[in-house]
């Protein structure tokens, strides 16, 4: 008989402030304006909350061994080498400490990882709340919702939210629930309530990464489950047949909207990206900061976004910490790989190449964001469903036989 695994009520609402940790404090004007340090303590109070109810629900400390987990603990050793230098202020051991409990939240969860969906419907209802704030932010006010100083971009009105920050949260659960149709875990109905406006959130956003990501990440995870799915196969070749008659008929429509007004210059080197990174690259280092970084900070060089997390990385944590964000994505992608096709295994491979894919314009790999959850939900899909546990016998009293039987 196979063990009845429960996960508490609550391991949903500490997967939730560890999200809301993540939505940051810095981003577009609201229509009520936000002092950045009351957000601050905000997402820092839903961390420590996070924190202190994993610990509640799991007082023996009870957890399950996690390569993604370990090498995460592991990229703590160059954050802590080089921010106690305090060449980045003290705001680098904040970051750090906020890191070491991000990542203990998670070795405290680490305990219901067994490779079921239940954190998946925790990730699509959390931030489907979330676009649902950045919905009533563009009813209540639309001109601050698509400000001019983003190019009409959709941004958070009543949350300081980024326009890649909302196409990310949007792509995400789009392609989750996608998966969860093909699985059959969810109704159509049900469905479509996450998936359109979520797709039209996505659109107003105008994220050329974040619409790569999920077309490409559903597009890798689909194909896993092709020779295991009849559903699979056929949204696989609707999808495919779709995506050539669009190339062909709406080409000049689809360049347009993904050069989104800029010229042909701009968008090659990405929007200036290319500038920072070139300047972060031939910026003088010691011997230290090359390996070790230079400590934890905003993911800028020169007051300038580096939009990239490797590099990010490269520049906080060092080159000790690009091979172990590396070997983070290697592991996940090999142990997807190696498991059988089933619907979580497809979620993990959309996940891990939807990161992979955003890691090159985003940053956020190094330190607490959106990116680490869903490589944290992605490993606890890869997680081996949990050990059987017997159920106890009571013992039966052997019966007396008389003695004149025993004769």
């Amino acid at each position: 008989m196979e063990a009845q695994h429960h996960t508490p009520k609550i391991v949903g609402a500490v997967w939730a402030l560890l999200a809301l940790n993540t939505l940051g404090s810095a981003g577009a004007k609201t229509v009520i304006p936000l002092p950045r340090s009351l957000i601050q303590m905000a997402t820092m109070g839903a961390l420590v909350a996070a924190f202190a109810l994993a610990l509640a629900v799991n007082p023996r400390l009870r957890i399950r061994a996690s390569a993604f987990v370990f090498l995460l603990t592991l990229l703590l050793v160059p954050s802590v080498i080089s921010s106690v230098h305090l060449e980045v202020g003290l705001g680098a051991l904040f970051r750090c400490a906020r890191l070491a409990l991000f990542i203990g939240t998670l070795w405290l969860l680490s305990r219901w990882w067994d490779g079921s969906l239940t954190f998946v419907r925790h990730h699509i209802r959390m931030y489907f709340a979330v676009l649902a704030l950045v919905a009533a932010g563009l009813v209540v006010s639309p001109g601050t919702a698509m400000p001019e100083y983003y190019g009409g971009r959709l941004v958070g009105a009543l949350w300081p939210l980024t326009p890649p920050q909302i196409g990310q949260y949007s792509a995400v659960i789009i392609g989750l629930t996608v998966l969860l149709v093909l699985g059959r875990r969810t109704t159509g109905a049900g469905a479509a309530v996450v998936i359109v406006p979520s797709l039209v959130l996505l659109a107003m956003t105008h994220t050329r990464t974040a619409t790569l990501g999920l077309i490409i990440g559903l597009a890798l995870a689909i194909g896993s489950l092709v020779l295991t799915s009849a559903a699979a196969r056929r949204v696989f070749a609707w999808a495919v047949l779709s995506a050539t008659v669009a190339a062909v008929v709406f080409s000049s429509a689809l360049r347009s909207w993904f050069l989104r007004g800029q010229s042909q210059e701009n968008f090659s080197n990405l929007t200036g990206r290319a500038k920072v990174w070139d300047a972060l690259l031939s910026a003088p280092r010691t011997a230290g900061e090359t390996v070790f970084g230079t400590g934890l900070g905003d993911k800028s060089f020169d007051g300038l976004p580096i939009d990239n997390s490797w590099l990010a990385v490269y520049n906080e944590q060092g080159l000790i910490g690009v091979t172990i964000v590396a070997a983070m994505l290697i592991v996940l992608g090999a142990v997807a790989l190696l498991r059988p096709p089933s619907l979580p295994r497809a979620c993990a491979i959309f996940l891990i190449s939807y990161v992979a894919l955003s890691s090159y314009t985003e940053a956020g790999l190094g330190d607490a964001s959106a990116y680490l959850l869903h490589l944290a939900l992605a490993a606890s899909l890869l997680a081996a469903p949990a050990a059987a546990t017997p159920l106890p016998t009571a013992e039966i009293p052997r019966p007396r036989i008389p003695r004149w039987a025993r004769r």
